[in-house]
């Protein structure tokens, strides 16, 4: 026996080895009969034996050492070895063998803690604890196996449920907690035995979370949600699930789950959503500004928001919509420089969004002294800057950057929106504004058309006046028209002609020159264009006005008739719309009363060649731009215009005498004035002489004879310039003074008669007519050298070396001139029928 103990102590075996499926179970066999070897050799074959003889050995080897079973083999006290081995091995099998069984025994040792009793009588005795002992040992692992995990897995749970965020309560039937969860406080605030002091599961979620009645249908509910106010008094949403159980008195389960923040940032969509859909029907940046800051606050969590608009035209960021909680943390908003200088100005230049949870960090805080601290400040495109925040710090999570993004783009696409249609209500409106201006340009265009060729047509000043009048109210077209000619004398506008619904409206009004009164009136005393849109305007101040509305006259223009200097009078047109005589038609209408001035001055200038009836006026005129009264000056001499002007398309010419000094006087102060382009000596010595004149520009015989009348004689002497005229009956005194007056510095009127000049004009507009202005410019040359005097002053050659032509050429010219003269002298007029008669 002895040597089997030492033969095992030199083999020993780790007691504290976890058995698995292929290592052999660990058994200690306590004792040492003989009658015992047999099994001790039996266990030897499917197990690690550890034997020792006294109980105290096996105690002490159970205190070093842990088996997987214990086997004792006594013929007596073996309750005492028993007892003695279970207090030092509380969890394990013991099998107990003895060779004096009977049922006291084996009652004795399984109440002393024995797992199992085998008598040595039994058959197959050896076999039989070895089963036992095997199966005890197996037991015994699986058991020790299952409470190691089982702890391992009340470790996991208490892990798990001291740090998930969701709260697992349970309470009995009459809601008092039976069980709380460790990590109550993540939600709550409060500490497990501070849950525990409220009372019940009513304090703390509120005693309508659901009704029994549906818990007891359905057993279990899920996602009922609720608000609880945790320890530090903040409000948070919870989904609970409440299920009915049965764990040690508890019988319903709730699991909490805080959902503050998802239900935030669903309310947050929800706004969002609900600003978007507003958003799509604003028509206007301010209205989308105050929309955004409105519901900065229900979207993100900010009383305080303004927006900021770029202008492009100041380079500045305004302030355009702001919230008065705004106000109150920050004060009165600046505009800013779009620059990273700034908060404003660096979100708008870099596109970036900005997120601060104490904005008093940031070195670009423009203004130190605000309250706010979160602050979120984020891009609207080209259009300007959002900003948002609340006075305090860390306010902004995730969902904040996530929503105020969103924000800022949802606003940005509404101001692109506003911006595009803007732009097209832009293209629309100068589309339609363009598209009337032309039908109104086109119905002008008609209307001059017809005013062309009316006055085409007309023979008098009065059917020129007629004309026009009658085609500008002709088929709806304007209210009224009508032309005033200036009387002089009382400085008043006296009607000439008119058509139209408005005949009755000048009868009422006074037609005083006045530059504030009626339009043409005003008109006449200033020479310029008055145009009124709108009539309705100024009723208090402008009796006309109101009388004009009477009869339905909105708009109204007056246009000056003037041609070449020579106001002719007023054409005043009245529309029944506003604006009527706006952009191209008032471009128009200007240029319609210099066509009718025109107009008029062509049928003057074809009266005159008919009329006999002349007034011979005498002026002294002084200053100007008459050349030849500065080479009088010069020379100190008279020169005389003894001939009517030599016009060209670029330039006139005359012939003058020269008195009183040397003709090469006369050309030294000809070089030496402006104005004169060329100047030729046609004859002369040194006391008189004839020279030729020609200009830069056409001087005033030209100008007068455009309007019909005749330049009869022009005298120049070094202190003032005479001017004898011929103005046919029908042209206007005061219009031929007006001229003079705008080309001379001071004008005198020295006399005036009336007078019957010889017939012949249609002759001499005969004879003029077939000559080139080379054949005139030749045979005058001629004639006032003196080439047809008898005996002639200067020869064919003479004249042709002045012309600088030759001889041939001059004689060519003269002999053509003489053949035309003939002509329409003898084969054109009554006077060949005469001569004829008289032979």
């Amino acid at each position: 026996m002895t040597a089997e103990f030492s033969v095992a102590a030199e083999n020993p075996v780790d007691m504290d080895a976890t058995p698995e499926a292929a290592t052999p179970p660990q058994v200690l066999f306590v004792g040492g009969p003989e009658w015992a070897d047999s099994a001790v050799e039996e266990l030897r074959s499917v197990a690690s034996v550890q034997r020792v003889e006294s109980v105290a050995d096996g105690c002490e080897r159970l205190s070093s050492g842990h088996p997987d079973a214990v086997v004792v083999a006594r013929s007596e006290d073996g309750v005492t070895a028993v007892s003695a081995l279970r207090a030092d091995a509380s969890d394990l099998p013991i099998v107990f063998c003895t060779d004096t069984g009977s049922e006291s025994v084996a009652r004795d040792v399984l109440a002393a803690g024995a797992t199992d009793y085998v008598p040595f009588d039994t058959p197959d005795f050896e076999s039989y604890v070895r089963e036992r002992t095997v199966e005890a040992a197996a037991e015994a692992a699986e058991r020790v196996e299952l409470e190691r995990e089982l702890r391992a897995s009340e470790e996991l749970h208490r892990v798990t449920l001291n740090n998930m965020t969701d709260t697992v309560l349970i309470t009995d039937d009459e809601g008092k907690f039976t069980y709380v969860c460790p990590n109550v406080h993540f939600i709550f605030g409060y500490t497990e035995a501070e849950i525990r002091d409220l009372g019940s599961i009513d304090a703390l979620l509120g005693d309508d979370l659901f009704e029994e009645s549906e818990l007891e249908k359905s057993g279990v509910l899920t996602n009922v949600e609720c608000t609880a106010t945790d320890k530090a008094g903040e409000e948070h949403t919870l989904l609970v699930n409440v299920r009915e159980v049965s764990i040690q008195g508890g019988t319903t389960l709730y699991s909490c789950r805080d959902v503050t923040k998802r239900k935030q940032r669903e309310e947050s969509l929800t706004g969002l959503h609900r600003t978007t859909s507003e958003l799509q029907y604003a028509e206007t940046v301010q209205e989308i500004a105050h929309r955004v800051v409105d519901d900065a606050d229900e979207i993100l969590g900010c009383a305080a928001s303004a927006v900021f608009r770029f202008d492009a035209e100041t380079n500045r960021l305004e302030p355009v919509a702001h919230t008065p909680a705004m106000d109150r943390l920050y004060g009165p908003l600046p505009s800013f420089r779009p620059s990273e200088g700034n908060l404003i100005g660096r979100a708008f230049v870099t596109g970036e969004p900005l997120f601060f949870d104490d904005v008093h960090e940031s070195p670009a805080l423009s203004n130190p002294a605000t309250d706010l601290r979160s602050v979120v400040v984020l891009s609207l495109g080209d259009h300007g800057v959002l900003v948002a925040g609340v006075d305090t710090v860390g306010a902004f999570d995730e969902v904040h950057s996530e929503i105020a993004d969103l924000l800022a783009t949802t606003a940005e696409a509404a101001l692109d929106r506003v911006k595009r249609q803007s732009q097209l209500r832009e293209q629309d409106r100068e589309l339609q504004r363009r598209n009337e201006q032309l039908v109104s340009l086109n119905r002008v265009n008609e209307i001059i058309r017809e005013v062309d060729q009316s006055l085409i047509r007309a023979e008098t000043r009065e059917s020129v006046e007629r004309a026009v009048c009658e085609r500008l109210t002709a088929e709806d077209r304007y209210e009224f028209a009508w032309v005033g000619s200036i009387d002089p004398t009382s400085q008043t506008l006296v009607p000439r002609s008119a058509s139209g619904t408005g005949r009755g409206y000048l009868d009422d009004r006074s037609l005083a020159l006045d530059p504030e009164g009626e339009p043409a009136c005003s008109t006449a005393a200033t020479g310029e264009e008055t145009l009124v849109s709108n009539v309705a305007t100024d009723l208090q101040q402008q009796p006309w006005r109101r009388a004009a509305l009477e009869r339905d006259f909105q708009s109204v223009v007056a246009v000056p008739l003037s041609y070449d200097g020579v106001a002719y009078g007023v054409l005043t047109v009245y529309a029944d719309r506003p604006a009527a005589f706006d952009g191209m038609v008032r471009t128009v209408m200007a240029e319609l009363g210099e066509t009718v001035a025109s107009a008029i001055s062509a049928v003057e200038r074809k009266a005159a060649l008919l009329t006999t009836a002349v007034t011979r006026v005498e002026y002294a005129v002084a200053g100007g731009s008459f050349p030849l009264a500065r080479v009088a000056e010069r020379a100190d001499c008279t020169l005389s215009v003894v001939t009517g002007i030599q016009q060209t398309v670029e330039d006139d010419a005359l012939f003058a005498t020269v008195e009183g000094a040397s003709i090469d006087a006369v050309r030294a102060a000809a070089a030496d004035t402006a104005g004169i382009a060329e100047y030729r000596v046609v004859a002369g010595d040194d006391a008189a002489g004839t020279v030729w004149f020609r200009f830069v520009r056409p001087v005033i015989a030209s100008r007068l004879a455009n309007h019909g009348v005749v330049l009869r004689r022009a005298e120049a002497t070094p202190t003032e310039t005479l001017l004898e005229i011929d103005i046919p009956d029908g042209v206007e005194l005061h219009s031929i003074t007006q001229l003079l007056s705008g080309t001379f510095d001071a004008v005198e009127l020295r006399s005036k008669r009336h007078r019957e000049q010889p017939s012949g004009g249609e002759f001499t507009a005969a004879v003029l007519d077939r000559l080139t202005e080379r054949q005139l410019e030749v045979v005058q040359t001629a004639y006032y050298a003196g080439y047809f005097e008898n005996p002639r002053a200067h020869s064919g050659d003479e004249v042709a070396d002045v012309l600088g032509v030759s001889p041939a050429a001059f004689y060519r010219h003269i002999r053509t001139v003489q053949r035309k003269l003939f002509a329409v002298l003898f084969e054109e007029t009554e006077y060949s029928a005469s001569i004829a008669r008289d032979y």
